[in-house]
């Protein structure tokens, strides 16, 4: 059964339900549109669009606030900071709450998959590499894929996280 994560200004859904593999699967219903499982190179292409508007800095230092909060339980509070702090996006709030808030469900899956020994890391990983590193991000989408969580968890701790 589908939990509700939140419901954006324009009336989209996010939700987690049953996906292929476990319960954490996110998915997004807009107005009008199919239900998707929206894909990491997707939104890390959305968030290095708005870095490129608002500045790198700017867009990874809001990431690395949801990132320090983000834990094993959806907490509404911080998803109602998403939104606040998505206003100073100024021709982009929507875009960027559904952004920062996709990538708060995603820590918070990892935080949450069995088996998952580097937790919400992974994704910082990801977007550091778009936003600061400006790695193409279907490249860093799959950058993890096969490789030993040793050595992600060194290319995360040479980053500083």
């Amino acid at each position: 059964m589908a939990q509700m994560i939140k419901r954006f200004s324009d009336g989209s859904l996010l939700e987690f339900d049953q996906g292929n593999f476990d319960g954490w699967c996110i998915f997004l219903t807009r107005p009008g549109r199919l239900r998707i499982a929206p894909k990491d190179w997707q939104y890390f292409t959305r968030l290095q669009e708005l870095a490129a508007l608002y500045g790198a800095e700017k867009s990874y230092a809001d990431f690395v606030l949801v990132f320090d909060a983000t834990s094993q339980t959806l907490d509404p509070a911080l998803l109602a900071r998403i939104s606040a702090f998505s206003h100073d996006y100024t021709q982009d709030v929507l875009r960027a709450d559904i952004v920062f808030t996709l990538l708060y469900a995603g820590m918070l899956a990892e935080e949450n998959k069995a088996f998952a020994p580097l937790g919400k890391r992974i994704k910082r990983l990801g977007v550091y590499q778009v936003v600061m590193e400006g790695m193409r991000p279907r490249e860093a989408a799959t950058f993890s894929v096969g490789r030993p969580w040793q050595e992600l968890a060194r290319l995360c701790e040479s980053r500083g996280f």
